[in-house]
């Protein structure tokens, strides 16, 4: 008896509790180019373009946690993480820290959105440069 083909994968959204879920969700737009729209006392932003994903914010329903356990990794083409950094950094995120020497395949920054949720900014060098 064969099993049956595993289904592929993929991210269908990120959900996200927020103190003030329209502020979070307006840098969260910026952050990916998506739209918001309000659904009650939530808002949901669809996946832009080819391969993004969509992101939901709703109220946070108890105190939030002294410590995150996951995080968003974004990457971008290389030569394009310092101004995507800065372009976030004007739109309220906060600069944690650089991981730039370390590894050959991978450059990136730690920031943290405007309620201090940690998120990455990626790039790969081109498989000839790494």
């Amino acid at each position: 008896m064969t099993s049956p083909p595993i289904p592929p994968v993929t991210l269908g959204a990120v959900n996200m509790e927020a103190e003030d879920p329209h502020a979070l969700a307006a840098f969260w737009a910026e952050v990916t180019g998506g739209t918001p729209a309000a659904s009650g006392d939530s808002l949901y932003m669809p996946a832009s373009g080819a391969g993004g994903f969509a992101m939901f914010f709703q109220p946070l329903t108890g105190p939030r946690p002294s410590r995150s356990t996951s995080h968003l990794d974004l990457t971008v083409p290389w030569g394009g993480r310092v101004v995507t950094v800065e372009r976030l950094l004007a739109h309220g995120a906060t600069h944690l820290w650089d991981v730039l020497e370390e590894y050959e395949h991978v450059q990136w920054t730690t920031l943290a959105d405007p309620e201090g949720n940690p998120f990455c900014v990626a790039e790969h060098p081109p498989a000839s440069e790494s």
